[in-house]
């Protein structure tokens, strides 16, 4: 909606199938940890460290503006990199874990650590820009719609 402010998140993974078809899915474990084995998966989590060395998540925070000037046509493929307007070159890296609906300060992320890398500011960005990432997400192999 326009006026409202958006915080984007691009998970990514040396170890599962990032870069392929089935890098997009909900939930995003999925894609980061797809096709792993558990012997694989076992192995990695063995050390810690070793998460936080494969998996990662870029952020990046929107404000939504009716203005097309701001218009990036594929958000789906990651963080928006534009010199121009500073987008991307202002990042942040800090050590975390997952997040999402089902992780609070009760109940914590089986998977961590992980890398966060994080833009420190807040870009505008024009609605049909999210009117096209989610056109994009719809179109991917897994169901993504719980993520709209």
């Amino acid at each position: 909606e326009v006026g409202e402010t958006y915080e984007v998140h691009w998970p990514h993974s040396s170890v599962g199938d990032c870069g392929t078809v089935n890098q997009y899915q909900t939930p995003f474990y999925d894609g980061v940890f797809c096709n792993l084995s558990m012997e694989q998966f076992a192995a990695i989590a063995v050390d810690a460290q070793n998460i936080a060395s494969n998996v990662g998540v870029h952020g990046q925070v929107f404000t939504v503006v009716n203005d097309e000037q701001y218009f990036y046509p594929d958000m789906m493929r990651g963080m928006i990199i534009d010199k121009q307007r500073n987008m991307g070159t202002d990042i942040h890296y800090y050590t975390g874990s997952t997040t999402g609906t089902s992780r609070s300060n009760e109940m914590c992320s089986q998977y961590a650590p992980i890398t966060w890398q994080v833009d420190r500011q807040c870009h505008m960005i024009s609605a049909s820009s999210f009117d096209k990432l989610c056109h994009d997400m719809l179109l991917q192999r897994d169901d993504m719609k719980d993520d709209l």
